[in-house]
């Protein structure tokens, strides 16, 4: 997984913009999306070419330790990812280019592989059909799974686009007539100051120039990703037009619904569970409270690349406050569930803080499938929700009842249909891959 950013100044006056400003707080609000790598690529009116730099860590340690004359630029493209050594791509031939993305083109195994491949075939192409958008388009139509872009090249060219579902997000914002900006999410505009004007559609390619912005596209249907929803983007954010607080907000509600039960009080596991927490506590009557507290920075556990990494985030963010807990009945809502392990610690830890029974509700569906898509979920064999039934997940992790949000719950949350939305990791089937 990964979040991209792409910043772009208009007029004769842009080459007094410094694009590495934006970026950095742009990829500062797309963190939780990626915290292993952090990656940027420049236009430098220096020199006329393309700058690259990179580094394995967080948006600030990366930024860092770049000195700030290597990579200043009116022009520019970011990336932050859930994968170390995972950079900007860098294209020299036909045509030159940096590229960045989310997800998965299905053109390789390996995610950076298969970009760099699709950044080479948009090069050539572009060098073939003398139009970037028509040559964006065409690539688009041809290259299955699913995935975003932004690319930047030598000629002052800014390129972005979505695979024909929409499966991963792409935003579109702006700050006057200067300046064009796309992200992975509208909080990233939000923070440097730009008006979300909307989102770059399913199948769509969008080529900004110094004087104007193309936009073409390949109709087809969509399948936004689910996840997102649940889990992956930020509460602040909209995608597709869609309010993430919203959707979880409507999560809450009908996992109160489908799965009610008696206790003291509603806890949240911080961060993404505690708009479910607070809706569900709502719809229940049942006072909610805040369960933990945290210690060091903020760390998204499940993406972190080992078990080791995931136990230690976890126990780093989760340590429980006795006074919410102690001789109480609890209901503990998390957003998914992957191998149980950090869920079977958290329940651990409220029952060793005196919690007298811990009923576990989780806002999405069990996850029953790895994602093709670059999503991080682990192999079929290592998911729990995959073959043991609710009471078993309930012994396993240690709690007093275990239950999920039915998929229908999800869709009704969301506000759209199944036939819009990819709910691969939830049913195995997914859309480009023709098993739906």
């Amino acid at each position: 997984m990964a979040g991209i950013f792409g910043f772009y100044a208009f007029g004769e006056e842009r080459m007094n913009w410094d694009s590495s400003k934006f970026i950095y707080y742009g990829l500062s609000a797309l963190q939780g999306r990626g915290q292993e790598s952090t990656s940027l690529a420049i236009y430098s009116y220096d020199t006329h070419s393309l700058k690259w730099a990179s580094g394995d860590g967080l948006v600030d340690e990366v930024f860092g330790k770049m000195k700030q004359e290597d990579v200043k630029g009116f022009l520019g493209i970011g990336q932050v990812s859930a994968e170390k050594g995972d950079y900007a791509i860098r294209v020299e031939e036909p045509i030159q280019l940096a590229l960045v993305g989310d997800g998965k083109p299905e053109l390789h195994e390996n995610r950076q592989r298969s970009f760099q491949i699709f950044a080479e075939m948009l090069s050539k192409k572009m060098y073939e059909l003398k139009d970037p958008l028509e040559a964006a388009k065409k690539l688009i139509g041809e290259v299955k799974g699913g995935y975003s872009f932004i690319a930047l090249t030598k000629d002052e060219r800014m390129i972005c686009g979505r695979d024909v579902h929409g499966i991963k997000p792409l935003e579109v914002g702006a700050i006057g007539f200067d300046i064009g900006a796309v992200a992975s999410e509208s909080s990233a505009l939000d923070v440097i100051g730009a008006e979300h004007s909307g989102y770059i559609k399913p199948g769509e390619a969008v080529n900004f120039d110094p004087l104007s912005i193309e936009r073409g596209r390949i109709n087809h249907e969509t399948a936004y990703c689910s996840f997102e929803y649940v889990y992956l983007a930020r509460l602040d954010s909209y995608l597709n037009s869609i309010s993430v607080s919203k959707v979880r907000e409507m999560i809450g509600r009908r996992l109160a619904e489908e799965n009610p039960v008696k206790a003291d009080v509603v806890i949240g596991v911080p961060n993404t569970a505690i708009p479910f927490s607070m809706s569900y506590s709502e719809n229940s009557e049942i006072p909610v409270r805040l369960g933990f507290t945290r210690t060091g920075r903020h760390v998204r556990s499940a993406i972190k690349p080992s078990q080791f990494d995931r136990i230690v985030g976890v126990q780093l963010k989760l340590n429980p406050i006795r006074t919410s807990v102690d001789g109480k009945e609890i209901i503990l809502i998390d957003d998914s569930v992957v191998r149980g392990n950090t869920l079977r610690n958290t329940v651990y830890n409220l029952k060793r803080k005196g919690a007298k029974k811990v009923h576990v509700r989780i806002g999405s569906p069990p996850l029953i499938s790895r994602c093709p898509f670059g999503t991080e979920v682990p192999p079929e064999d290592e998911l729990i929700g995959r073959a043991l039934s609710n009471d078993e997940i309930a012994e396993i992790i240690g709690a007093d009842s275990f239950a999920y949000l039915s998929i229908d719950g999800l869709c009704k949350s969301i506000g759209l249909p199944r036939s819009s939305l990819c709910l691969g990791c939830f049913t195995g089937k997914y859309p480009s891959l023709h098993n739906n």
